[in-house]
């Protein structure tokens, strides 16, 4: 049994038809970023942040996991597994993946404005007026620009200790996701799948690094075999 950790973002999604803002004519075009992505766009319009998260949250049970997910949670069946990913969707638990760290946040969580460490389930929309047990407006419990990432810690230390490392769906390029490949210092193997892989000092820094240039769904295929032999 190897320890196995899998680095997801925003690519294993986009094939089950979630959005991305990254792509063009993504779920954020026509939104300023800091608009509905940061606390000085929460404060200046509360409402335009609540609604857009709302969309996002409907948009979440029209969609379903796909065979990316699916065969990262089949690794279970054999191996021990952690899931870090940058995707705020429970596509990975749909799936059947048991250990998943969120280091952006959840859009089925919310957490008083004040209450940071707060998890509420919530699959419904969210308005003014809707307040946790201490009074405090709820607020969707999603990592904004500027915020801490509360579990970057536990992301750093399943990574430090795995023995194989995928990376899938990522373009490494947003911080501090993008440097958890440089904590992988026990990994035998590290797999980089996406279509358009980044070339960047974490990846170009690797020694034992595979990279699959295939979307998620195909690409995953490949490095299962490639660990099984």
């Amino acid at each position: 049994m190897k320890n196995i950790v899998v680095l997801s973002g925003a690519g294993v999604s986009a094939e089950s038809g979630v959005k991305t803002f990254r792509d063009a004519g993504g779920l954020w075009e026509g939104y300023d970023v800091m608009d509905v992505a940061s606390i000085d766009g929460w404060i200046k319009d509360k409402s335009l942040v609540l609604d857009f998260y709302n969309q996002r949250r409907r948009q979440l049970f029209t969609v379903e996991p796909n065979i990316a997910h699916h065969a990262i949670a089949k690794l279970e069946e054999k191996h021990q597994v952690t899931i870090v990913t940058q995707n705020v969707d429970d596509l990975h638990e749909r799936a059947g993946s048991s250990k998943v760290i969120h280091l952006h946040g959840e859009l089925l969580k919310v957490r008083g404005v004040n209450s940071y460490k707060e998890e509420i389930y919530w699959d419904k929309d969210v308005v003014l007026g809707d307040k946790n047990a201490k009074g405090e407006q709820l607020r969707p419990a999603i990592v904004w620009f500027g915020e801490q990432v509360p579990k970057i810690d536990d992301a750093v230390f399943e990574i430090a200790k795995c023995d194989i490392l995928i990376i899938i769906g990522t373009s490494l390029q947003v911080y501090p996701a993008a440097g958890l490949v440089g904590v992988a210092k026990r990994a035998k193997q590290i797999f980089y799948v996406d279509p358009n892989p980044a070339s960047s000092y974490e990846t170009r820094s690797l020694q034992n690094l595979t990279v699959i240039s295939k979307p998620a769904t195909s690409g995953i295929l490949d490095v299962l075999q490639m660990i099984e032999e």
